[in-house]
């Protein structure tokens, strides 16, 4: 029994919540019967059934006692997946594998952080019409000797008897927490045990349950656990004019969001184009939406002096530089807020300057 449970359980007395506390007794029921104390989970199923006042109100509370304490509901999904044709194509393979109903049902995404395996998951819920639940790794690993290999088989009984109400798609992001190398020295045992565990549990999963893990620490995976998934696909694939695309499309909807009409993409890929290697899109998202966001609302040119110093570390306030960096007299006069005329002058007497010395 979890400490939350009993707090749940004593916080809904105090307070007269009847269905409440129904709710987490069944709960607690659940557990007990999980881990194969059957008699207790049905002698406790028995005393509430003995509470007339008990019994939930709505549905809402029916749920409550259905939802599984090692997984949840995914609901915060992005407006557009930001993938490259190449891993695109990949993902749409996922799609059409599972359709065809041909036994391929568990996929390992792998990749730099950023590189969008999470949200990818997503969208494959959206596409098939199916939720996303994640697991929670925090819940399943215990510091208790045994414990966590428990939990582990506990998760695949909760997620076959989940899979029986409604069509799912379980994620398992960043499984790197449980999917450790047993012939490291440096592994604990116990962690070793757990791993042994879950490889037993993917040979016997039904191959009507969609499992989707992530990871960002392929290179040290156990081999015996990348031969269970039928598809690694490798999210790391992206060139730099993939991430140029995305970058734009990144930023019109920032642009879309605060309303700045102000677009220039030519300057805007000229800017990104400083740095030799650009981000992968979660770096993108953040680095674009923080010069959108932090931008004067009454000059709607500032985002891209904001994008340039994201990009350089620098002002763009030295002509010479702008200038050998191929900007023109007109995107000089963006980026530094000088008329053009001005530049002009500056660079003729930068230029005369350089002559006389």
């Amino acid at each position: 029994m979890k400490k939350r449970d009993i707090i749940n359980l004593i916080k809904c007395f105090a307070e007269g919540n009847k269905a409440g506390f129904r709710a987490t007794a069944a709960q607690i029921a659940h557990e007990f019967d999980l881990n194969g104390d059957t008699e207790l989970a049905l002698y406790i199923m028995s005393l509430l059934s003995e509470v007339n006042s008990f019994v939930p109100q709505d549905q809402d509370n029916v749920e409550i006692v259905d939802q599984p304490q090692f997984f949840e509901k995914v609901t915060n999904y992005e407006d557009m997946l930001l993938l490259p044709d190449s891993i695109m194509n990949d993902v749409l393979g996922i799609v059409n594998a599972i359709n065809h109903h041909m036994g391929l049902h568990r996929f390992l995404f792998e990749g730099a952080p950023g590189t969008g395996k999470t949200e990818a998951v997503k969208q494959l819920g959206r596409i098939l019409k199916r939720n996303v639940y994640v697991v929670n790794f925090s819940e399943i690993i215990d510091s208790k000797l045994g414990q966590t290999t428990k939990n582990i088989d506990c998760l695949f009984k909760q997620m076959n008897g989940f899979y029986q109400k409604q069509r799912a798609i379980f994620l398992f992001d960043e499984i790197d927490a449980l999917a450790l190398d047993r012939t490291n020295s440096h592994d604990v045992r116990e962690m070793g045990r757990a791993t042994s565990a879950l490889l037993k549990r993917l040979d016997l999963l039904d191959k009507e349950i969609i499992l989707v893990a992530t990871t960002n620490l392929f290179s040290h995976f156990d081999k015996a656990l990348v031969r269970r998934f039928d598809t690694v696909i490798n999210f790391n694939r992206y060139t730099n004019e993939d991430l140029l695309v995305i970058a734009e499309k990144i930023l019109n909807r920032y642009l879309d969001q605060v309303h700045l009409k102000k677009r220039d993409v030519r300057l805007f890929r000229k800017i990104m184009q400083l740095k030799k290697q650009l981000p992968y899109p979660g770096d993108l998202k953040n680095m674009i939406r923080t010069a959108v966001a932090f931008s004067n609302p009454n000059d709607e040119e500032d985002y891209f002096r904001r994008l340039y110093s994201e990009i350089t570390g620098k002002r763009p306030d030295n002509l010479q530089q702008l200038k050998k960096n191929n900007f023109t007299v007109r995107e000089m006069a963006i980026l530094t807020g000088k008329s053009k005329s001005t530049i002009d002058r500056e660079l003729k007497e930068a230029g005369t300057d350089e002559q006389s010395a």
